[in-house]
């Protein structure tokens, strides 16, 4: 059984929300980006030296469940997320893993149906081996169980990526 599943970056439609009023209810100001190198979580790659950015507070699992009808209670969370204050056009890449935002710790934390973590997977891949990230979320998904995994960084234990089962 081939297991398929797609990258997600963060919707047009939320993130005009998100600018406006992000998920813990704060209007947040953009900055310009004086060096460059945010990972915007918007077109999924690093910011460029004086590109308009803002963090914002995002909560994917909520967003996930209020589309699925999903009830994650105590898992759903929010955090910080970089995004370009302006609407940008998504990524320009298609839709797969985003390597250039992958550092060489990530954890795929896998969700139930039921929008509860189902389990983790530490994962250790050196940046200029990042297309290995998509064996691993082959493993992932090859468990029936498993409907969303979300792509966090393991020193801050930011939000990086969703990605969904097909």
């Amino acid at each position: 059984m081939t297991t398929t599943y797609e990258v997600r970056a963060i919707d047009p439609a939320v993130l005009k929300q998100l600018r406006e009023q992000d998920d813990a209810g704060f209007t947040r100001v953009p900055v310009t980006d004086p060096q460059g190198g945010a990972p915007l979580r918007c077109c999924l790659r690093h910011s460029g030296a004086g590109e308009q950015i803002v963090l914002v507070s995002y909560a994917p699992l909520r967003r996930w469940a209020v589309e699925t009808g999903a009830e994650p209670g105590p898992y759903d969370e929010c955090g910080p997320v970089f995004v370009h204050a302006e609407e940008c056009g998504g990524p320009t890449s298609g839709l797969g893993y985003p390597a250039e935002l992958h550092g060489a710790r990530r954890v795929l934390r896998a969700y139930s149906a039921q929008g509860h973590i189902f389990g983790g997977r530490l994962i250790e891949i050196p940046k200029e081996e990042a297309g290995e990230v998509n064996d691993a979320l082959r493993d992932v998904f090859a468990d029936p169980a498993v409907t969303l995994v979300h792509v966090r960084a393991v020193e801050f234990g930011c939000f990086m990526v969703e990605v969904r089962r097909r």
